[in-house]
């Protein structure tokens, strides 16, 4: 069920050359970069989707949320599924219906249809990130060139999110909302036509078992919770929908509780969350998603609607807080290997914080200055966060245990987007564009800002003393635990250290 298989990513076929594997990395690249930039340049064209369909605030919630929410209940199913069928199949499913679904959704002649061909576009992407990261671990068995290229991989999504605002300007400008969507389609069929004809097939040596009951809480919990905080401020809490939505939810989570410690080969192994480390990566993980998701689908509506920017100048706006969030990256990577994770998760959650609060007392006339000065911050903060936070997940556990954990922690990510999106539009839903917005935005930054606090909390505890002595007696106890006869144990012939994928 891992996104990346440890152990046992077992090769059927394989490049042998190192131009093949590089080819490769390049094909992972286009893959997941078409997701990347899907994930801005979708916010950038929200207010002319709002005009053409006539689409409340609450239906461009849903929008921007469906998307990142399928993607985190099915990326643990996703990567199962490549283990067991072929990670080259279920890239080749993902791509497919990744390109199908945009251009569905270009298509699209109302606001419910749009949203529901984002649905068909995000199980296409649940297969792309995960399973391309299971193949690059598979292809490059030098552990030095495996780190470059996980480097490269993690930059190109980087570089993609950030081109996404400025593209999407120049698309909804130049041509509509419709083509954001569109651009999809050809990336996506020479994406396709390039797997088919360089990319190996590989499986893992043994896959785990599915957890249709798992997989089932997942989606209610996480359906549920987004559903009752996105339709609660237009219902009314005291709906009875909103009522049962929270206690579907509820129910959800004790099911949960109760079901998965009983399986065998659980969806979510529950003794992970022992580990403080693990614990806090995860929700350090949600709270900046959140706030980045709230930021983007803020920040659009305020520089489009209340300012009147054009979709161009918008996603130009953006630029400083791509930037900031790529060079934070770069240099958090170093701060961790050099100085370990407090610092830059610390450094990370007060850029966040300071960069939500500057955003706090905007007006109809705040300044660009003051502005790209919050972007930057904010950006800055994500960037910094991000790299710990991976690194941090799976401090103490076991070696066959990281590729779980680290599903988890993207799924965490996931849907912290759609919280964030969920939490700062049900804030804003209704206010309109003028005055009513910008007085209900305080709090929504606020709620931002937020986000930058629990972040530098969490990074504070996660990191301790007693977090790494209770994470090392936790991953001790995962490790002399007994694991059931399709975990931890390779096929008969097959390997289970990945360094030797592909040499069979």
């Amino acid at each position: 069920m891992s996104t990346v298989s440890t152990p046992g990513p077992t090769a059927t076929s394989g490049p042998s050359r190192p131009v093949r594997r590089w080819l490769v990395l390049a094909i992972c690249c286009l893959s997941v970069g078409v997701t990347g930039i899907n994930l801005t340049i979708v916010n950038v064209a929200l207010p002319s989707i709002s005009e053409d369909l006539h689409a409340p605030v609450s239906s461009l919630q849903w929008t921007v949320s469906t998307y990142s929410l399928v993607m985190a209940c099915l990326l643990l199913l996703s990567g199962s599924m490549a283990d067991r069928f072929g990670r080259r199949r279920i890239f080749q499913l993902g791509l497919t219906l990744f390109s199908l679904g945009s251009l569905l959704c270009g298509l699209a002649p109302g606001v419910g249809w749009l949203i529901a061909f984002v649905s068909v576009q995000a199980v296409g992407g649940s297969m792309l990130n995960p399973v391309a990261m299971s193949i690059i671990v598979g292809v490059f068995t030098d552990r030095q060139e495996r780190a470059r290229a996980i480097g490269v991989w993690g930059s190109v999504i980087g570089i993609t999110v950030a081109v996404g605002p400025v593209l999407g300007g120049l698309l909804v400008s130049g041509v509509g909302w419709r083509s954001v969507f569109w651009i999809n389609v050809p990336l996506g069929i020479a994406a396709l036509l390039l797997t088919r004809r360089f990319l190996p097939e590989s499986r893992a040596a043994r896959a785990r078992a599915f957890d249709p009951p798992g997989q089932a809480l997942i989606i209610v919990l996480f359906a549920s919770i987004i559903a009752a905080t996105i339709e609660g401020p237009r219902r009314g809490w005291a709906d009875p929908w909103i009522i049962v939505l929270l206690a579907l939810a509820a129910l959800a989570l004790a099911g949960i509780l109760v079901v998965e410690p009983r399986r065998s080969e659980p969806l979510i192994d529950l003794r992970f969350f022992r580990s403080p480390p693990f614990s806090g990566a995860n929700v350090t993980s949600l709270v900046m998603s959140a706030g980045l998701g709230g930021f983007l689908f803020l920040n659009t509506l305020y520089l489009q609607d209340l300012r009147h920017f054009s979709p161009l100048r918008a996603g130009l706006m953006i630029i400083p807080l791509a930037v900031g969030q790529a060079v934070a990256a770069t240099l958090s990577g170093r701060l961790v290997a050099s100085r370990g994770d407090r610092l830059p998760l610390t450094l990370g959650g007060a850029l966040l914080a300071v960069g939500g609060f500057l955003l706090v007392p905007l007006t109809a006339h705040t300044g660009i200055v003051h502005l790209l000065a919050a972007y930057t911050l904010f950006g800055l903060g994500a960037g910094m966060v991000s790299p710990p936070v991976n690194h941090t997940a799976v401090t103490g556990l076991p070696p066959d245990q990281v590729g779980v954990a680290g599903a988890l922690a993207a799924s965490a990510r996931q849907f912290g987007i759609s919280v964030g999106v969920a939490v700062t539009g049900s804030i804003v839903a209704g206010a309109g564009t003028g005055t009513g917005f910008i007085d209900s935005s305080h709090a929504a930054w606020a709620v931002l800002g937020g986000c930058g606090l629990a972040a530098l909390v969490l990074g504070i505890v996660s990191t301790s003393g007693w977090a790494r002595a209770t994470a090392a007696r936790n991953g001790q106890r995962l490790a002399a635990a007994p694991l059931p006869a399709s975990q931890g144990h390779p096929a008969p012939g097959r390997s289970a250290d990945p360094s030797e994928a592909g040499k069979e």
